[in-house]
């Protein structure tokens, strides 16, 4: 086990001030519902013969046909991805949320005919956008591969971001354009008796192996699913219907009216028992799980998690060299937290919540504005900012970004969760995380360079959140506040952070106890047994969350010292942001390989 509190310094630890460790436990997916995997059960690789075409239009068809074929694999997928997907060339798809595989073979075949077909193409006859394509496909298809052998360590009922708390969200905001939308709904509606006994029958399978969660967590999804049925005659689910409704056109009042009972009877007779069966069976399989400390007591946990931190940050680097990274890291923050002399973090805290409270629009719009200096222009897009039902608060993040669909990104939703919005200074730093210049503003940005569409299908955790956490970190020094101020606030952030991502490592790869744990904070002056405990149930229910945060972060800044190196006096901002946004969501190793060449074009 590591030496705990290696990189303490004793001056500074008076100044660090603990901050809300729910702050980084969220999802952004576009699909958040649905298992991560490729599906696909068939591909033609025909077209690569085609010799009208050129090497590039031959691979630009191929991976449209990998796009259409997972995309329109579920029907969340394929809502969120397309708002028209005719235009894709899709005209008809099954009316479905998928299932939870337990049996891996035939995604393994799949994956390998994907990988014979995607060989016969020469990536050094392809233009620079389609290469990187082709690298971050190799990538996904090899990662994906290793993933099918630990099927089961997989956690769909994750205490953050789980389908427990995840579907009422993605389903409340699924868009009607017309009346086939509404129609598509509610048959989709009608199909979650089928999702949840997929799902079970995946827990199940876990227990029986020996992977089921540990009790606490039972009992804290249990108490999730129950919050939401005790919504009762209340539930979003029915006024966000209503809402939504209205704004089809098409439909006479009557016919709205008639809709409205209809999706009134689809949720209590098909969402609410789902809910009531996967809490009876959560119950019964209550007491069989082995293991209520980190994965490296698992049987392969440790290899597990060596993978899954791989696929979570994007990082080539091992679990030791990010352990090592981030104790620098720290140390150097630390560091510059010395030489911000007579002033605390709580003081500066304090300043900061007296510069007045903005609504979130004018947040928004002021973060948007101060960053023009500094990062390339986005398209103008529409935002609406709306906040987490009362019911939902607890167990839900306290901010996310739905991602829009690739055809419509024109429109765009922010959620906010005022429980966990403390203050002027969290609402602050959240809105330039999940906005401006975070998650909506590299989002429309990367959709305005036109990239293949197969790129919004991979899930690159590490690049995304390590971005917005990037982008969140600056924001303090958009404030009005003195530099001593903002480097403390920032500081501190990044410290709190970074000591999260080392329990995160502790607890799963180095084996740590809560005891460990407690003590590994104690170094650091934070001394809450409560919020300690809190920290380590979350990390063991959703292991390498926080280093998609952390190490993406600290990776976009390893790339910035790399940039800055190379160009020396001719370093930009504007340009080494504008290089790692156009090369878009990728594993590290491949933006750092191309970010040159697109910065050069």
């Amino acid at each position: 086990m590591q030496t705990k509190g290696s990189v303490t310094h004793g001056m500074c630890r008076e100044k660090i001030v603990k901050t809300n460790c729910f702050r980084y436990q969220k999802k952004l997916l576009r699909i958040p519902v649905v298992c991560l995997i490729l599906t696909l059960t068939f591909l033609c690789a025909g077209c690569a013969s085609d010799n009208n075409r050129t090497q590039d239009e031959k691979f630009e068809a191929f991976t449209h046909e990998i796009f259409c074929m997972e995309t329109a694999a579920n029907t969340i997928s394929l809502h969120y991805s397309l708002k028209e997907p005719e235009a894709y060339g899709i005209e008809e798809a099954p009316v479905t949320f998928g299932t939870f595989e337990t049996d891996a073979s035939e995604t393994a075949a799949a994956l390998e005919n994907i990988q014979k077909a995607l060989d016969r193409f020469d990536p050094g006859r392809l233009n620079l956008q389609n290469r990187i394509t082709y690298d971050i496909l190799e990538y996904y298809l090899k990662e994906s591969g290793k993933n099918l052998e630990y099927l089961l360590y997989g956690e769909p009922l994750a205490l953050t971001g789980g389908v427990q708390t995840q579907l009422p969200v993605v389903l409340s905001e699924y868009q009607f354009y017309d009346r086939e939308d509404v129609d598509t709904y509610l048959a989709l509606i009608g199909t979650t008796g089928e999702y949840f006994d997929s799902l079970i029958a995946f827990e199940q399978k876990k227990s029986e192996e020996g992977l089921f969660m540990a009790d606490y967590a039972v009992e804290t999804v249990i108490g999730q699913c129950r919050d939401f049925l005790d919504m009762g005659d209340g539930n979003y689910l029915y006024s966000t219907f209503a809402d939504r409704i209205m704004d089809v056109e098409e439909l006479t009042e009557k016919e709205k009216s008639d809709y409205i009972q209809d999706n009134a009877l689809a949720v209590s007779d098909n969402i609410f028992p789902a809910y009531e069966k996967l809490i009876a069976v959560l119950e019964k399989l209550k007491g069989t799980g082995r293991n209520e400390k980190g994965l490296s007591y698992l049987p392969e946990g440790k290899k597990y998690y060596e993978l899954a931190v791989r696929q979570a940050t994007g990082s080539e680097r091992s679990v030791e060299e990010m352990e090592d990274m981030t104790r620098r890291q720290i140390s150097d923050d630390l560091s510059a937290m010395e030489q911000v002399l007579g002033l605390t973090a709580q003081e500066a805290r304090e300043t900061a919540g007296r510069m007045g409270a903005d609504s979130a629009e004018l947040i928004l719009n002021r973060l948007e504005q101060e960053i023009a200096g500094t990062f390339p222009d986005a398209p103008d897009t529409a935002l609406e900012v709306k906040y987490v039902p009362e019911e939902m608060e607890e167990h839900l993040s306290p901010a996310f970004y739905m991602i829009p669909a690739i055809d419509n990104t024109g429109e765009n939703v922010i959620y906010i969760n005022q429980s966990h919005m403390n203050d002027d200074l969290t609402l602050f730093t959240t809105l330039a995380h999940e906005g401006y210049p975070g998650h909506l503003y590299q989002t429309i940005y990367y959709e305005s360079t036109d990239p293949d569409p197969i790129r919004s299908i991979f899930n690159f955790g590490g690049y995304v959140e390590g971005w917005a956490t990037y982008a969140e970190m600056g924001s303090y020094y958009l404030m009005p506040l003195s530099k001593e101020q903002s480097t403390l606030l920032q500081k501190n952030s990044s410290i709190i952070l970074g000591l999260y991502a080392l329990a995160d490592m502790g607890i799963h790869y180095e084996g740590w106890s809560p005891e460990d744990t407690a003590a590994f904070f104690s170094n650091y002056g934070i001394m809450d047994a409560d919020a300690v405990e809190q920290i380590y149930e979350l990390i063991i229910g959703s292991p390498a969350n926080y280093l998609k945060y952390y190490i993406g972060y600290v990776e976009f800044l390893e790339l910035k010292k790399d940039w800055a190196q190379e160009k020396g006096d001719a370093f930009s901002q504007k340009e080494f942001h504008e290089a790692v946004l156009k090369t878009g969501p990728a594993p590290f190793e491949i933006v750092e390989d191309y970010m040159w060449e697109v910065g050069e074009e």
